[in-house]
């Protein structure tokens, strides 16, 4: 017997499916420390509204920048925690939230693409379609928690997002990660 000889001759891309999931793994890895940033930096409230697609772009021109931080100024964090905040500081916050958000748009992406390219192709073991696409369905999921996440801060007479709400969102991510080494030590 040698290691490797049950995949030799497969017309299957279990390797190369391996590293796909341990990019993923690498990526939900980084997002999770981020997330952990954002939280510390107090930022998680600093984009105010979900905007799945036009939100990819930050702020492009001042008239943008202003228009987002009347927006943040709104908020009761603002009003009762944050009063006096500048442009300048406001901008820190909202770089960190939106790196966030950037890093979630970014692992969907990496995993459609896989995803459709090694099911177009055929080359996804048959009994791994359906896990594999749980996953997807996961970080979709993981998103849309997200932003329900941050609605909860943007309430009246919250200063922060609700508490049940953050261990929802970062548990999801950690269930994503058990399930992607599952898949990875597989």
């Amino acid at each position: 017997a040698q290691p490797g000889a049950i995949d030799r001759g497969r017309s299957d891309a279990r390797g190369a499916i391996r590293v796909w999931l341990m990019i993923l793994f690498g990526l939900v890895a980084l997002i999770i420390a981020v997330g952990g940033m954002t939280r510390l930096t107090d930022s998680g409230l600093s984009i105010t509204e979900w905007a799945p697609i036009s939100g990819a772009l930050p702020p492009m021109s001042a008239e943008d920048w202003q228009s987002e931080f009347d927006l943040y100024r709104q908020t009761y964090e603002y009003q009762n925690q944050n009063a006096g905040m500048s442009l300048a500081e406001f901008q820190y916050i909202y770089w960190w939230e939106w790196g966030h958000r950037q890093l979630g748009r970014l692992i969907g992406l990496v995993w459609a693409v896989g995803f459709v390219g090694f099911w177009a192709t055929g080359r996804i073991p048959r009994s791994w379609t359906l896990p594999l696409f749980s996953i997807g369905v996961m970080i979709g999921v993981q998103g849309a928690i997200g932003w329900w996440m941050v609605h909860s801060g943007l309430q009246e007479g919250m200063f922060d997002v609700a508490s049940y709400r953050l261990a929802t969102h970062l548990g999801v991510a950690f269930v994503i990660l058990g399930t992607l080494t599952w898949f990875i030590l597989k």
